[in-house]
């Protein structure tokens, strides 16, 4: 070989190899985000971070977004997640569980006084810290928490006391006892489904009543099926989107830091477009004849204090389920004013 042909060869080399360093660079990884809802506070938060991520990751980040069950129900999008087949599902935590008992804490009534306290209380940094460790053991973590609005009762029989709840079928957002157990205390027969499922089974009847956010009966029409909708005192459901922990490494410490911190900075929607949501929903579902129902105080504070002793002796079966628990009540009443 002489030199001209070694100066070739070595220069062919030498582009082949920044062809490599170049299309490693330039790698694309997309993001699916799941979400069980439309047009509400969390598809708010999807559109924010989709925009935030594909600028500042410069095309090497693809994000797409699939509200309305659009990749499954949510054991389906949930189980993608940790297989690492769906990079983020936004589910209420009660569907989380099985990954991560220690979310079930988090559904416990009386924890928040409002979306604004809720938020607040997720904000805090030691708490922030405890979230941040759920689901490591089985690949998982949650990126954010939220609250998605009001826990709200649709029944065919308007619920308009606590003796209202006897006998009634009623979906519940999940499966542990902390979800079942304070509605039998209170006479009725919870059942757990997902909530792709909820809307047919009050169609049909299958089911008396169901218990979601505020914002997921005016974003499906409920108002077509029933029209009595209850808010269930100091009940909130809270979200939090999964995503997988491999799949955050394999970003690459970059990447991973420009989703990590679009995610933080998406989170203002929950605070502020999130909490004047509740207003406008309400006002959705009364102009399309929907009514909105409040227990009268003495009925309020009564539904707190059976319930709050139903979750009692469940939590104190877990010690770490309890810790939790009390961390949140202290952080409670930390941002309570």
């Amino acid at each position: 070989m002489n030199a001209m042909t070694m100066v070739r060869s070595l220069a062919a080399a030498l582009a082949a190899c920044a062809l490599s360093v170049g299309t490693a660079a330039a790698q694309q990884f997309t993001m699916k985000l799941s979400s069980p809802t439309i047009n509400d506070v969390q598809h708010e938060w999807m559109k924010a971070f989709k925009a935030g991520v594909e600028k500042r990751a410069g095309g090497r980040i693809k994000v797409e977004i699939y509200p309305a069950n659009q990749l499954g129900q949510i054991p389906r999008t949930v189980e993608g997640v940790a297989l690492g087949t769906i990079e983020l599902t936004a589910p209420a935590v009660g569907f989380l569980i099985g990954l991560e008992p220690r979310f079930e804490v988090f559904d416990a009534p009386g924890l928040f006084d409002s979306v604004s306290h809720g938020q607040a209380v997720l904000n805090d940094p030691d708490i922030r810290k405890r979230i941040s460790t759920f689901g490591a053991a089985k690949g998982v973590e949650p990126l954010y928490m939220f609250l998605n609005g009001p826990l709200m009762l649709l029944s065919h029989k308007p619920v308009r006391t606590l003796a209202d709840f006897k006998g009634l079928k009623l979906r519940v957002p999940g499966p542990a006892p902390l979800h079942i157990e304070p509605f039998r205390k209170l006479g009725a027969s919870p059942v757990s489904m997902p909530l792709g499922e909820a809307l047919p089974a009050m169609q049909n009847r299958t089911i008396d009543g169901s218990i979601a956010s505020f914002s997921v009966f005016t974003a499906f029409k409920y108002y077509d099926v029933a029209k009595g909708l209850t808010r269930l005192p100091k009940s909130f459901l809270v979200a939090a989107g999964l995503v997988n922990r491999n799949f955050m490494k394999s970003l690459g410490p970059e990447l991973e830091k420009i989703v990590r911190e679009e995610a933080r900075k998406a989170e203002s929607v929950f605070s502020n477009w999130g909490v004047d949501e509740v207003g406008r929903i309400q006002k959705n579902w009364e102009a399309n004849g929907g009514e909105t129902i409040s227990f009268k105080p003495a009925d309020a504070d009564e539904y707190i204090k059976e319930v709050t002793a139903a979750i009692a002796p469940i939590l104190a079966k877990n010690p770490q389920h309890k810790e939790d628990y009390e961390a949140l009540l202290a952080a409670a009443r930390k941002y309570r004013k």
